[in-house]
């Protein structure tokens, strides 16, 4: 399990800056297309459900997360915190993508997520939809990597 004297602040229970700060954090993770990164935000027994599939532990999720960043090219996502309660977020978000035939695609979906007292998830439930766009109905324009401070946000976007 996770060590005590390692956790992932914010930490539980959320109020709305920190579980706003929670959201931000996973966002610029995912962002990096580093799956051992982000496999470090979850406990060593996590469970995942992502579309179709179940997961468990972090090296099921690097491993899904390496298969996903394969498929899904030049991926640019952005989360919006939808609810909290307790050490409990549930999150909107939409991420733009494209696969080796150069066609566009923008995902949208929701996720629950559940943490331990350390900050570490150990539950994440997403549903996920894909809709094909053209290459000029992109709307996230950011150079790879963390989306930038002043890039609008989901609800600015009107998603």
């Amino acid at each position: 399990m996770n060590n005590p004297e390692n956790s992932r602040p914010p930490l539980p229970p959320f109020d709305n800056e920190s579980a706003i700060r929670k959201v931000r954090i996973a966002e610029d993770a995912c962002n990096t297309r580093n799956p051992e990164l982000v496999s470090l935000a979850y406990t060593s027994d996590s469970n995942w459900r992502n579309r179709s599939e179940f997961l468990s532990g972090r090296e099921a999720i690097v491993e899904f997360l390496k298969r996903k960043w394969l498929k899904e090219l030049d991926y640019r996502l952005i989360k919006e915190l939808w609810a909290f309660q307790n050490n409990r977020i549930a999150v909107r978000f939409a991420y733009e993508w494209h696969d080796d035939s150069g066609n566009w695609f923008r995902s949208y979906g929701n996720e629950n997520w559940e943490f331990d007292e350390h900050g570490f998830m150990r539950w994440r439930i997403a549903s996920i939809n894909d809709l094909l766009i053209h290459h000029s109905e992109r709307k996230y324009h950011w150079i790879l990597g963390r989306r930038t401070d002043d890039h609008p946000g989901l609800s600015d976007l009107n998603l």
